[in-house]
């Protein structure tokens, strides 16, 4: 008799006020994946989907129904929030661990939380932690308790061990990823993500990735947890699926989650004339970096037909920029975001505040380069520690207490930034109106409400003196100022 495997994911929506308004649910990509790997290798797959559920009560419900022997809660590695793993998110995951293994299933986790911190998951009742990739680790383990054989010759796993935990060696990232199945899509209620969506921006969006890993070294970033290296799938195979896509779940938009997506121009060309070749035309959106859109880029990104590109442009300062080791400059800053908007894809950016350094001078240079360009919209946030980056180690002896923050709107800052939680928030509000002002086609309208912005921003610096940390965070080889 073949033995159910339940695969689960703990990032709930609705445990995330900002993200519930937002309104923009994707299927866990990752999670499927591996469900389709597991099926071509002979398992029975079920899936608890908490995207969209309303808590882990439905999981326990789940369990209970399904019986199953092992429970493998696998993170979505390509959703951000996941990444960051908020309170909230691990005290659910925790939970279904629990009551996973009080139900005597085998317990398997992963995820940029469990790997860092793996004892909190196996004291809640896991048996493993896959780190890293789980394509090939899922089945081997599986395949092992199934045996009875030893576990400690597979690569990429956290044990639970007398005193120290045990760790096998890792795991070799995946190169050839054209070689890895469609996501098992059968496996999530398409309908459910459907109707959200329609509700919500009247049209379904799905994700999909092209790659895996950035070859960039900017020393904030989560990247580093999967590896510095850049895996890339074949314009062709990205083409098929999206083909697959259009034919079965007909979406009206593709999220490309990928870190950076196209790193040349001649691959996002020749993923155009594959899709023409295949008669697809679903619009996209991507994220890449400043220094990627070249003019034969973007052309070419508006030939495969991306409707909206983000960019991580994280500051109007360039020294803060070079502090982050970005790589670029604020001309090119500028040059992506005319080009983007010349060949008809809306620039969008992603910004920072609060990394070491950043003073109110380089607060309102953010807000200014924001007049200048006017991006199609902007994401804010604050720099934020994750373990196993350089700047979590560059920081590290002031995050205390608090490490991870409620949900994505909490914005608290986690080591001594020049200025505290609040007035971040304040400035992030503040950015936000900056941007719808900047896209705003009546004249009159825009000039009136960039006098009040400038009242707002006037009243602000007035805070700002009071507002200043004592010590601010310094970073290694570098002083408190910009100067």
């Amino acid at each position: 008799m073949t033995e159910t495997v339940l695969l689960a994911h703990a990032y709930f929506l609705y445990y995330d006020e900002k993200q519930t308004r937002k309104m923009r649910p994707y299927a866990p990509l990752a999670t499927l994946i591996a469900g389709q790997v597991l099926r071509e290798r002979g398992h029975r797959v079920e899936l608890f989907d908490s995207m969209l559920s309303s808590g882990t009560a439905e999981f326990e419900a789940l369990l209970r129904r399904t019986k199953p022997s092992t429970v493998a809660i696998l993170d979505d590695n390509f959703n951000f929030l996941s990444k960051m793993c908020t309170t909230r998110m691990r005290d659910a995951e925790l939970e279904m661990i629990r009551m996973s293994h009080s139900m005597g299933a085998k317990v398997v986790v992963n995820g940029s939380d469990a790997s860092d911190r793996p004892r909190s998951y196996l004291d809640a009742g896991a048996d493993a932690i896959i780190v890293g990739e789980t394509e090939e680790t899922l089945p081997e383990l599986l395949s092992a308790w199934r045996s009875g054989s030893p576990v400690d010759e597979i690569r990429g796993l956290v044990l639970p061990g007398e005193g120290e935990l045990r760790r096998t060696p890792a795991r070799a990232l995946a190169t050839d990823l054209d070689a890895l199945p469609l996501p098992a899509w059968d496996l999530v209620d398409v309908e459910l993500y459907r109707r959200a969506w329609i509700r919500a921006h009247g049209r379904l969006s799905w994700s999909m990735v092209s790659t895996r890993g950035c070859p960039y070294g900017c020393n904030w970033c989560a990247k580093p947890l999967y590896g510095r290296r850049y895996a890339q799938r074949s314009p062709g195979d990205v083409a098929s699926e999206m083909q697959a896509l259009q034919r079965r779940l007909a979406p009206d938009h593709i999220w490309f989650a990928d870190d950076v997506f196209g790193l040349t121009p001649l691959w996002i060309e020749s993923l155009a004339v594959e899709l023409e070749s295949r008669d697809v035309r679903i619009p996209f959106t991507l994220q890449s970096r400043v220094d990627l859109m070249t003019e034969s880029a973007c052309r070419a990104l508006a030939h495969a037909g991306a409707e909206e590109a983000w960019l991580g442009v994280e500051s109007g300062t360039q020294a803060i920029l070079d502090r982050m080791e970005k790589e670029i400059s604020l001309d090119m800053v500028r040059r992506a975001t005319r080009r983007l908007r010349a060949h008809g894809v809306r620039p969008s950016w992603f910004l920072q505040l609060g990394y070491p350094g950043e003073d109110w001078a380089a607060i309102l240079s953010t807000r200014d380069l924001i007049r200048e360009e006017s991006p199609h919209d902007i994401g804010v946030s604050v720099s934020y520690p994750l373990p196993g980056t350089r700047f979590h180690e560059m920081v590290s002896a002031q995050v205390d207490g608090k490490t991870n923050w409620n949900d994505s709107d909490d914005l608290a800052m986690l080591f001594n930034g020049t200025y505290g939680t609040v007035f971040y928030r304040k400035v992030r509000d503040l950015l936000h109106e900056e941007a719808l002002v900047a896209v705003t086609d009546d004249g009159v309208e825009r000039a009136s409400r960039t006098i009040d912005l400038d009242r707002a921003w006037d009243a602000l610096g007035e805070e700002e003196g009071e507002n200043r940390h004592e010590s601010p965070t310094v970073l290694p080889g570098s002083d408190s100022t910009l100067g």
